[in-house]
């Protein structure tokens, strides 16, 4: 009951993280786990070691999970409820191959790689894709507003909103593209990682080949040398690119705060909505503070990961565990804002007026301009006689042209000078924004043909 949740992940969120569950959620795991146990006893009938498999185990792959976990409160093991759970509904004749010579990580990690995988390609894709087609649009629509662009705080040069847009594009586009390509590891090759039980008990298998199969028939990266445990490397690097992400889109959504706090950007109305309790004229941005929010909470987690997992007490010890079952909760922080962001740039419009009343009331950052032109006019201390002039001061267009006629220069250069605004000095603005739009787009790559047991056990 959402009421009752301990997590808003659970609760106040849980439309937006549903599709999560599918891949994080105790009975998912539980699913996953079933499925490659079963998996693995075909590998091992191909391998001529147990009878063939029977069509029916494809049944089985919507789990009992109070049965499950009935079994569990005897074992206290999850994997090894997993086994007794199985041997009650094999035929006996396979029960000496369930879970045959291996050790519980070997069924974990696979499920918890495929887990990471297949969410990755059916949901944070899609949604970091969807968020990404709002960035673009956005800086494509107003890829010639110009804006007043700050540096310090404090107005610099002029830009078009549309270009600062596609430096998040940008920034974002690369990401995505080393997410999409991150082949994830999987491992099964015993207690620590040696084969021993099964080169033991049958030594006329290649154990080697048979593990480097079974991983890559879920689309997974074979990692032979371990210990008890997958080194966690490949996982918190994908982790870490998520992170990236979200710390990218945390100044994405500071920015975004400062632009609707000058009136540069605004929001559409919503009747319905309520600013405050007490001031009827509020409209905040909700939807951007509560992203900001999420994704620290997400960075929270995954800095945690790339801190404790990276560290195993020689061979295992079970701390990694725990952690582990909260995978989940980092990548729903992360997909609560990536949803809410998209939420919240639809609804925004740009104020062309306020833009350019703003940047008419700083013609002072056409110093930059000028000292350029006069620079190259060989005016060798150009630079030195604006900063005299100009530093610390707010010119209007009366004072900054009565300072042009001051100037002893040539009438072409006087012409040049005279033709800046601040509306029109934004350099190559539009076709940077031109490129990087261009270039988000060329990068994304189809998501067709996603391998994975899930989508194999429902075709």
């Amino acid at each position: 009951m959402e009421l009752l949740a301990l997590s808003p992940l659970d609760g106040r969120y849980q439309d937006d993280t549903a599709p999560l569950r599918d891949h994080f959620s105790e009975h998912a795991f539980h699913r996953a786990r079933i499925h490659l146990e079963l998996e693995y006893l075909k590998a091992l009938s191909g391998a001529g070691l147990c009878p063939s498999p029977d069509p029916s185990w494809e049944t089985f792959h919507e789990p009992d999970g109070t049965k499950i976990a009935e079994i569990e409160k005897t074992t206290h093991h999850d994997v090894k409820a997993i086994e007794y759970y199985l041997r009650e509904l094999l035929p006996r004749e396979y029960h000496p191959w369930i879970h045959f010579g291996l050790t519980s990580e070997d069924i974990n990690n696979l499920a918890i790689a495929v887990a990471l995988k297949e969410s990755r390609d059916q949901v944070m894709l899609p949604a970091l894709d969807a968020l990404l087609d709002r960035v673009r649009n956005l800086a494509a629509q107003h890829r010639s507003l110009p804006i007043l662009a700050r540096t310090h705080g404090q107005p610099a040069v002029p830009s078009t909103l549309g270009k600062e847009m596609a430096v998040y594009l940008a920034r974002l586009s690369k990401c995505r593209s080393i997410l999409k390509d991150h082949v994830f590891e999987g491992k099964l090759n015993g207690a620590v990682g040696n084969f021993n039980s099964l080169k033991t008990a049958s030594p006329e298998v290649d154990w080697i080949s048979f593990s480097k199969e079974f991983a890559s028939r879920f689309g997974l990266q074979p990692n032979l040398v371990t210990t008890q445990i997958l080194p966690y490397d490949n996982w918190i690097r994908y982790f870490l690119e998520v992170a990236l992400v979200n710390r990218i889109l945390i100044g994405y959504t500071q920015d975004i705060w400062h632009y609707l706090s000058t009136g540069i950007l605004c929001q559409k109305i919503t009747e319905s909505e309520i600013g405050s309790s007490t001031m009827p004229q509020k409209v905040n941005p909700i939807h951007f503070e509560n992203a900001e929010g999420n994704l620290g909470i997400a960075c929270a987690l995954i800095t945690h990961y790339s801190e404790k997992l990276l560290i195993s007490r020689l061979q295992r010890d079970l701390s990694d565990s725990t952690i582990r079952r909260t995978f989940g909760s980092a990548l729903g922080h992360s997909l609560i804002a990536w949803k809410q962001l998209a939420r919240g740039i639809d609804r925004l419009e740009a104020d062309a007026e306020t833009a350019s009343r703003e940047l008419q009331s700083h013609w002072e950052v056409l110093g930059e301009a000028a000292q350029t032109i006069l620079r190259a006019a060989r005016m060798s201390d150009a630079f030195e006689s604006l900063k005299s002039f100009m530093r610390g001061r707010v010119f209007s267009e009366a004072e900054f042209k009565s300072w042009i006629e001051s100037l002893e220069v040539e009438e072409e250069i006087r012409e040049q000078l005279n033709s800046l605004t601040p509306q029109n000095y934004v350099g190559a603005a539009e076709i940077l924004t031109d490129i990087a739009i261009r270039e988000s787009q060329t990068g994304l790559k189809s998501m067709q043909g996603h391998s994975g047991f899930r989508n194999q056990e429902r075709s």
